[in-house]
C-alpha cells in the first residue's frame, strides 16, 4: 500500500519564492531515498499557496523522508519562518 500526502503551505508574499527554492531542494533529496515515487511542487495562480506532494511505497519510507527533510532544516510537521500561518497537511493510503 503506497502512501503519500498533499501539503498547503501558506508563505508571506515576499518570501514565496524562497520558500518554493527550498520546496525543490528537499524534493531533490527526496527522489534519492529508498522507497520514494514522486514528489511535486506546486504555486496556486494566485500565489496565495505552495502545494507540496509526495508518494513513497509505505509510510516507513515517508517518515525516512520526512526525518531527511528535518535534517536539511526544513519543517515537515510545523510552521517556518518564511510562512504566516499554519499548514494544512493530509496524509493518504492508496487502496
Amino acid at each position: 500500500m503506497s502512501f503519500g500526502f498533499v501539503a498547503f503551505h501558506y508563505p508571506a508574499p515576499e518570501h514565496v519564492e524562497e520558500f518554493v527554492r527550498e520546496c525543490h531542494q528537499v524534493a531533490e533529496a527526496m527522489r534519492r531515498q529508498p522507497g520514494f515515487e514522486s514528489v511535486g511542487v506546486w504555486v496556486t495562480p494566485g500565489g496565495d499557496a505552495v502545494v507540496t506532494t509526495g508518494a513513497f511505497e509505505s509510510e516507513e519510507a515517508f517518515a525516512a523522508t520526512a526525518d531527511l527533510a528535518r535534517e536539511m532544516g526544513a519543517t515537515p510537521d510545523g510552521l517556518s519562518d518564511l510562512e504566516i500561518r499554519p499548514r494544512e497537511v493530509h496524509f493518504l493510503v492508496s487502496r
